[in-house]
C-alpha cells in the first residue's frame, strides 16, 4: 500500500525538519518519496554549460540516468499522478505545501498558529511554545518533536495512491 499525507504551514515552522526526521526514521525499512512544492520557482537543479542544461534550455524535458541516481526535469507542471508515477514504487509519499491537494494533511506551527490553514489540515504538529488547548475540536494535536507519534498518525490516517 502506497500512503501519501502533505505537510503545510508558514515559513519556517518546521516542515522540512519533521520530513526530513520522518524520511530519516522511515527510509532504513520502507521506501519514501517527497514531493516539495517550489511555488516561487526559484529551485535551480540544473548547472548552465552542461549537456542537460543545454537540452533543457533548447526545450526538451530531460533525464538524466546515472548509476545512482534519475534527475527529471521538464517545462511543464505535473499532477500529482504523473509524479507518483515518476517515482514508481514507494511506501510513503510526503508532499510539502501544495495546499490544494486533496490528501490528508498535517499543519506544522511553531510560536504561532495561523488559523487560516485550519480549513485545510486534519492534524497539528506544535511544540511547547503553543497551547494545544487553543487547538479547535476535530483537529488531532501532534508533538511536532515526537516522530514516532507523526508516523502512527500518517499510519492510520493517510491516503492510498
Amino acid at each position: 500500500m502506497r500512503k501519501a499525507v502533505a505537510f503545510t504551514g508558514p515559513s519556517n515552522s518546521g516542515k522540512t525538519t519533521l520530513i526530513e526526521k520522518l524520511v530519516a526514521a522511515l527510509s532504513g525499512s520502507y521506501r519514501v518519496a517527497v514531493v516539495k512544492n517550489d511555488p516561487k520557482d526559484k529551485g535551480k537543479f540544473d548547472t548552465e554549460g552542461k549537456d542537460s542544461h543545454k537540452f533543457f534550455s533548447a526545450g526538451a524535458d530531460v533525464a538524466v540516468v546515472s548509476p545512482t541516481r534519475t534527475t527529471y526535469f521538464s517545462h511543464r507542471s505535473k499532477t500529482l499522478k504523473e509524479v507518483v508515477d515518476l517515482f514508481g514504487s514507494f511506501d510513503f509519499l510526503f508532499v510539502e505545501g501544495l495546499k490544494h491537494l486533496a490528501l490528508p494533511r498535517i499543519g506544522i506551527f511553531r510560536g504561532s498558529v495561523d488559523e487560516s490553514y485550519y480549513p485545510y489540515i486534519k492534524a497539528v504538529a506544535i511544540d511547547g511554545t503553543i497551547d494545544a488547548a487553543t487547538i479547535p475540536e476535530g483537529l488531532a494535536v501532534l508533538d511536532l518533536n515526537d516522530t514516532e507519534s507523526v508516523i502512527r498518525w500518517i499510519d492510520v490516517n493517510a491516503k492510498e495512491v
